[in-house]
């Protein structure tokens, strides 16, 4: 029987079952992510009658998908690390608290929405 943890949405900090639902949020996508950069590291067979430039453009899609597979990886994986020490849910600018409605959409999050939005709009 798997039990499955959800996240109270009225509540406004990050309970023990909070932080439980996310931990295995986390580990379901590093799961998916380990397997999709397994899937891609496969040979890929071109298609048949692909030209050149279209396996180019394959080899060169699956390159980026893997890119960005290992990014979040690496983001899921310092999350998990950020809980084990207890430093979990911190803005890493600003020190506040990260929104819980942001952790419950991005539980790799490292900032909070302010920060998040100051970061990418600097030069």
């Amino acid at each position: 029987m798997v039990i499955r943890h959800t996240i109270d949405p009225s509540s406004t900090h990050l309970s023990a079952e909070d932080l439980a639902a996310l931990r295995e949020n986390l580990h379901e996508q590093r799961r998916f992510r380990q397997e999709q950069l397994r899937r891609l590291a496969r040979p890929v067979t071109p298609s048949a009658g692909a030209g050149p430039r279209q396996a180019a453009a394959q080899t060169e899609v699956r390159v980026e998908l893997a890119a960005s597979a290992r990014m979040v990886l690496t983001d899921v994986e310092a999350a998990l690390r950020r809980m084990a020490e207890g430093s979990y849910g911190a803005c890493h600018l600003c020190r506040r608290p990260v929104e819980r409605e942001r952790l419950v959409i991005v539980p790799q999050a490292r900032y909070c929405a302010r920060c998040q939005q100051v970061k990418e709009t600097a030069p």
